[in-house]
């Protein structure tokens, strides 16, 4: 099957995205973030600017009760424990039971055993969308990723068609980032460009890009618009950003400045 993709040229303002955004800045939606432990207030930070609502609820004994309030979660095993584990198989499971759209990030698995194992087993509980990049979703979709820790060693275009592979065996929107994104639901390809090399060398920067998808779905409830619209609002806020920034640490600040910013003032595109 010959592969449809569409590319996202002008990132803001697309129609549908500054649409998608104000949606969410409307519904405020509450996000469940089980995440990165050394990203939480990052991660916080960003989804507070974009108009969401985080909350980064953690123990095993409310993950269950937790799942039926919030609007989406965010499952990310960036520093996974064994009690983590169990408290995101036990949200996992929840939000599948009781309808709740949810995301996974597999983060840094392939080299690491019970990280990989536990990716696969959340796989049960039918996530949403899958946002990872070109290692993990290799590993993921039965490959051999070749991850270092967080980082990809493989080209993200080299990635693309198992993640439409992964996405038609898991029914889930896969994400894959990378210097350019691609979002897709197997059949659809929509590439997402922008961004800043920068973005690297924040912690949490990747992670705080699954709260952002995660987000959106939970304000939009459509799985592939969510992650193209977070996705081209995370790239877009982020190139800005860079242009401004003599480093990592003022970069971080700008873009959460940017985030808060776009479709509320003139601060135009690229």
């Amino acid at each position: 099957m010959p592969i449809e993709t569409k590319y996202v040229e002008k990132i803001w303002p697309h129609a549908e995205i500054v649409a998608d955004l104000a949606a969410l800045r409307q519904n405020r939606p509450l996000t469940h973030c089980l995440t990165n432990s050394v990203a939480r207030n990052f991660i916080a930070n960003v989804l507070l600017a974009i108009g969401a609502s985080p909350a980064m609820v953690s123990a095993e004994s409310e993950v269950v009760e937790f799942a039926a309030v919030a609007r989406s979660v965010l499952i990310n095993l960036g520093s996974v424990t064994e009690a983590g584990a169990a408290a995101m198989l036990k949200s996992a499971a929840a939000a599948q039971a009781v309808g709740t759209p949810w995301v996974l990030d597999p983060a840094a698995i392939g080299g690491l055993r019970f990280r990989t194992g536990l990716a696969h087993d959340l796989l049960r509980y039918r996530p949403s969308i899958i946002k990872g990049n070109a290692s993990e979703i290799l590993t993921l979709a039965g490959g051999d990723g070749g991850g270092k820790g967080a980082d990809s060693t493989i080209d993200t275009s080299a990635a693309v068609v198992p993640a439409r592979a992964l996405a038609r065996q898991s029914g889930a929107v896969v994400v894959l980032t990378g210097a350019t994104d691609y979002v897709t639901d197997g059949a659809t390809v929509i590439a997402v460009p922008g961004g800043h090399p920068i973005m690297a060398a924040v912690t949490g920067t990747g992670c705080a890009l699954g709260g952002v998808i995660a987000a959106f779905l939970g304000a939009l409830g459509d799985p592939l618009r969510a992650a193209t619209a977070g996705s081209a609002i995370f790239a877009d806020a982020g190139a800005r950003a860079a242009r401004f920034a003599p480093g990592p640490g003022s970069f971080a600040v700008g873009f959460i400045d940017l985030l808060y910013r776009i479709g509320r003032d003139d601060a135009g595109p690229v």
